[in-house]
């Protein structure tokens, strides 16, 4: 499938997005070369937008991968790919924002980026960038001298775009108060059973545009995928002749959301493409509109008393 059937979205920085993207997230243990050859693939299959951070260990292979379709000529040049890499919590600092995205583009063997995003509306004591939080790390984050930075970084060339991920409309609100630039992006889990739609409206009403990571339901739990196991979702794929995970993904699409999918295999990520050649029903989206819907824990963190628990970021 060529990569010019994937739709684009216009950001707010003028700069234009593929709708559909490849998340390099991997599983423990992370392995390098299968990250390499698995953006390959995707390149060849026509992926021209990748999504990784500092705390994926997959900039580099991500950027070996880019150069390396460049030489073989997959691509014309590295501008022809849309890259998002995000700063983690232990760089969230006004003064450590600029070195963290330079060691991002080193990694990467770029010199600049496409989006730079916030991974966490939260800061914590700086150091390697590792999972899960411990409690007594997380510190007030100085949220107007960390966007300052983010901004003096698009100002330099350096990122294209910035954006956000995980913030709910409270967050927001007290970003856009002082943003000279507002956020392009904000990347939050979104699918049918965690469609988050006031969060949605809120940034529509903003003009910020929306990216979906965990689209096909797959981050964070503990008992089944209720995505991918959704009668409701079953019921729908097998009136069109497709996968649950392309009716999830289909309907995220004629939400007006992008989305970043995690999958090393190439039949699938064949097949999260082919989603742009049909249409749900009303009574899909009504169906789908009616599933019960999940708060999600955004993050696992350590108690000072050593125990586990979650917290979440819905009311920050």
């Amino acid at each position: 499938m060529a990569s010019s059937k994937i739709p684009m979205v216009k950001l707010n920085s003028s700069h234009g997005m593929p709708v559909v993207g490849m998340g390099t997230a991997a599983p423990f243990p992370f392995m390098p070369e299968n990250t390499k050859s698995a953006v390959i693939d995707a390149i060849k299959i026509g992926y021209r937008y990748f999504d990784t951070a500092t705390l994926y260990q997959s900039e580099s292979p991500l950027g070996e991968a880019i150069a390396e379709a460049v030489r073989l000529g997959l691509i014309g040049s590295r501008a022809e790919i849309f890259v998002t890499s995000k700063i983690w919590c232990t760089d969230c600092y006004p003064e450590l924002v600029l070195p963290a995205l330079q060691a991002t583009l080193r990694n990467l063997q770029m010199d600049y980026l496409d989006l730079y995003l916030i991974h966490e509306p939260i800061s914590v004591k700086p150091g390697p960038p590792s999972l899960p939080i411990k409690e007594e790390e997380i510190v007030s984050m100085d949220l107007k001298g960390v966007w300052k930075a983010m901004e003096d970084c698009q100002r330099r060339g350096l990122t294209k775009a910035i954006g956000v991920s995980n913030f709910q409309p409270k967050k927001l609100e007290e970003l856009l108060l002082f943003a000279k630039i507002a956020p392009a992006v904000n990347q939050v889990e979104i699918n049918p059973v965690c469609q988050q739609q006031q969060l949605r409206e809120f940034c529509q009403e903003k003009g910020i545009h929306v990216t979906a990571f965990s689209p096909l339901g797959g981050q964070g739990r503990e008992n089944g995928n209720p995505v991918m196991d959704s009668k409701v979702l079953k019921d729908i794929a097998n009136s069109h002749g497709k996968t649950v995970a392309q009716i999830s993904l289909r309907w995220l699409y004629e939400q007006g959301v992008s989305f970043v999918v995690k999958s090393f295999k190439k039949e699938r990520l064949m097949q999260n493409l082919e989603i742009f050649d049909w249409e749900l029903t009303e009574e899909d989206h009504f169906k789908i509109n009616s599933i019960p819907q999940e708060k999600r824990l955004w993050e696992v963190i350590i108690t000072k008393e050593g125990t586990v628990k979650s917290i979440c970021f819905q009311d920050m």
